[in-house]
């Protein structure tokens, strides 16, 4: 246990800063499973799943709880996988 006061308001801080990030990277999780899933089920709602997803990673980003790169790299992915899904639903389709 810290003695010093700046260091006891240091641990505080870093405690709520941990809470919030926290319940952010649990909502993005969520949200980029929702999309992984409407993509492989081919499901209407993909458009919007993935745009959710999308701003909350952009949200994430912005507010320092994931770097940008890892940001850029989560969408990278996600919007790979679309393009995936829609080329092989053409070509199963055709």
């Amino acid at each position: 246990m810290a003695n010093i006061k700046s260091q006891i308001k240091r641990n505080r801080q870093n405690e709520k800063r941990r809470q919030r990030n926290r319940t952010v990277r649990s909502e993005l999780r969520t949200r980029t499973k929702a999309a992984e899933a409407a993509i492989a089920e081919g499901a209407d709602a993909t458009h919007d799943a993935v745009v959710a997803a999308v701003k909350r990673i952009d949200k994430a980003a912005s507010k320092g709880v994931i770097h940008k790169n890892q940001a850029a790299r989560r969408k990278s992915r996600l919007l790979a996988r679309i393009s995936g899904a829609d080329s092989a639903a053409s070509t199963t389709s055709a």
